[in-house]
Formats: structure tokens, C-alpha cells, sequence
């Protein structure tokens, strides 16, 4: 087995490895992922001592990431798919025959890991580079559509960073999206307060400067006139898997306490210069 030592950021690629494989190996999982429970189980390392029992969070993300992306593969054949941040992220091996490239940016420490499960080919290529470094662009045909993936990453920025990074993307490219997921403010503070955000006795997690409430996510569209729209797509958790998911998805729905949960959210871009 292989023993993985990771701190602050790139250990959470861990918990949402976690989570997913937990979930992919129930009997009524609801999110097949043989390739997350190899490397899962081929990982010296106390996930529930760090992280806890797992739960379908991060399985409802991929999913709702997978569909999104599905969808702009069928529509846009032969366009890039860019995953900021996808650590151990095994989402490509969920797509069958498609018609696309994909680049994994990350950095260092975190592709290495990554390559000694996954491997590139010249269909599916590695950036060790920060997601901030624009010099992933260089990658990436400007013509094409390009849709571009940041699971779990941009609240570990703080906002102006954010901003920056689209507002790059949407004057450096044609036309695509740009999907990423947002805690919210209360959130946020919880965990760049003293005290942090200690989800386990043994384990806190990072700082995450930038949180927005989903009362404010129409406001990105004010970012720059090339953003077309902005959609935020709520969690949705399966409601045949108890009380705590059904109460989740009752409050998220609220207009009054719904701004206070974690939502996805996807920019459309076009740019016609």
C-alpha cells in the first residue's frame, strides 16, 4: 500500500477520495466509481480518523459535474475539459467514448500522486501548475469550446483571486463554461476563525477565505460582459437515503435560510472578439 503525507490543501484531495469511494462501495450508493475504491484501497491512511464516517456530499458533486459536463461534450464534440484542482478526482474513467480532451491541473505534489495511479495519454494530459498559473492556458486551443471544472478549489482562494482567474479565462477564450462549487460566508469564517473549522478531533481543515452566499451568486455576472449567464445549481441528495439529506434538501429550497447553504455554480461565457 502506498503512504501518502499531505498537508493543508492537497490533503483534502483524501477526504473527497473518501467520500466517493465510501459511497460507490454501498449497496445503494449512488455513484459507480470503480477506479476511486482501486485507488481508495490502495492508500495507507485513516480516513475516518482524519475525515469521518463518509457521506454522499462529494458523490453528489461529481455527479452533478458529470452531467454538466456530459451534456457540453454532446453539445460542443471535440472540446477541452480543464479540471482545476482534481487531485484524485477520478472522474474521466465515468465517461465512456468521449469526444474530448482533458487537462488535469494541480500542483506538483499533487500530480505526482495523482500519476502513480492515473496515468496521461494524448488524450488526457497533466498541468503541474497552480490553478492560478496562466500558463495552463497555453494548453488549451483558444478556438474551441472549453469547459472548465473547479471541484473544491476556489474557496480556498479569496475573492479577488477568483475574479481574476475568470475574468482571464473569458478574455483569453472563445466560448465555454466554468463550473465550481461555494461555501457559504458563515462558513467561511468558521474556518479562518481561531479555532478553525475542526470537523474531526484529529483534523482541520483549511482555511477557506472566500465564501458567497447563493443570494449573491447573480452578482458574478456583473464580472465582465463576455459572461453570458450564471446558473447555481443546487445539492440535491437522494431522498431514499434518510432524514438528514430530505432536511437538507427541504431548507435549501427556502428562500430565507437557503442563501446559507453550499451550492455549484456555472458561468456561460462567450467571447466575440
Amino acid at each position: 500500500m502506498q503512504e501518502v503525507k499531505l498537508k493543508n490543501v492537497p490533503q483534502t484531495m483524501l477526504w473527497t477520495l473518501h467520500n466517493r469511494a465510501t459511497e460507490a462501495m454501498r449497496k445503494d450508493g449512488i455513484i459507480k466509481d470503480e477506479r476511486a475504491i482501486e485507488i481508495y484501497h490502495s492508500i495507507k491512511y485513516d480516513y475516518e480518523g482524519d475525515f469521518g464516517k463518509g457521506e454522499p456530499s462529494h458523490a453528489v458533486r461529481s455527479l452533478t459535474f458529470d452531467k454538466e459536463i456530459r451534456n457540453f461534450i454532446q453539445n460542443f464534440p471535440g472540446c477541452s475539459i480543464v479540471n482545476l484542482g482534481e487531485g484524485l478526482e477520478t472522474q474521466r474513467f465515468r465517461f465512456s467514448n468521449e469526444n474530448a480532451t482533458w487537462i488535469s491541473v494541480d500542483l506538483p505534489d499533487a500530480i505526482e500522486l495523482r500519476e502513480q495511479f492515473i496515468q496521461t495519454d494524448e488524450r488526457h494530459l497533466h498541468a503541474s501548475v497552480s490553478a492560478l498559473d496562466r500558463k495552463w492556458f497555453e494548453l488549451i486551443p483558444k478556438d474551441k469550446p472549453i469547459f472548465i471544472s473547479a471541484q473544491g478549489l476556489f474557496m480556498y482562494f479569496n475573492e479577488r483571486d477568483v475574479k481574476s482567474l475568470i475574468l482571464d479565462i473569458v478574455d483569453t477564450f472563445k466560448t465555454g463554461c466554468v463550473m465550481f462549487d461555494t461555501i457559504p460566508v458563515w462558513l467561511s469564517k468558521k474556518t479562518i476563525s481561531a479555532k478553525g473549522w475542526r470537523k474531526t478531533k484529529n483534523y482541520t481543515t483549511p482555511k477557506m477565505p472566500w465564501g458567497i452566499n447563493r443570494n449573491r451568486i447573480n452578482e458574478i455576472d456583473q464580472w465582465s460582459h463576455h459572461i453570458l449567464e450564471v446558473n447555481d445549481i443546487p445539492y440535491e441528495f437522494p431522498k431514499e437515503r434518510g432524514i438528514q439529506g430530505n432536511i437538507f434538501n427541504m431548507f435549501a429550497r427556502t428562500p430565507i435560510l437557503g442563501k446559507y447553504f453550499p451550492t455549484m455554480v456555472k458561468i456561460k461565457f462567450e467571447n466575440k472578439r
